[in-house]
């Protein structure tokens, strides 16, 4: 799934569960078995069912909220990155429900 991505702006590290390696130089899965459990619960917990159809869009939002979650951050500098990162992009409800 992840083989493939080295290069593009960082390095993939794998670890190998099945013989006995948990950690190496500190490469885990701990940082991403956690970013997977929020997202799922987030999934279940804030929209019930989630389209596969809308997939890329669920988490492009959980991406966000993981990349810009300083909560020393005033809440109103977060909407305004939001806003930006939001400027021009536009989603019609025709194209929602196509």
């Amino acid at each position: 799934g992840y083989l493939g991505l080295d290069g593009l702006f960082y390095t993939h590290e794998s670890i190998n569960h099945g013989s006995g390696e948990y950690v190496r130089d500190g490469v885990h899965t701990n940082s991403i078995e956690s970013v997977w459990a929020v997202m799922k619960r987030g999934l279940h917990g804030v929209y019930h069912h989630a389209s596969s159809k809308h997939l890329d869009r669920y988490v492009s939002e959980f991406t966000f909220r993981l990349n810009d979650g300083d909560v020393a951050r005033h809440t109103l500098d977060r909407i305004a990155s939001l806003l930006f990162a939001a400027n021009g992009k536009r989603l019609t409800y025709k194209a929602l429900i196509a």
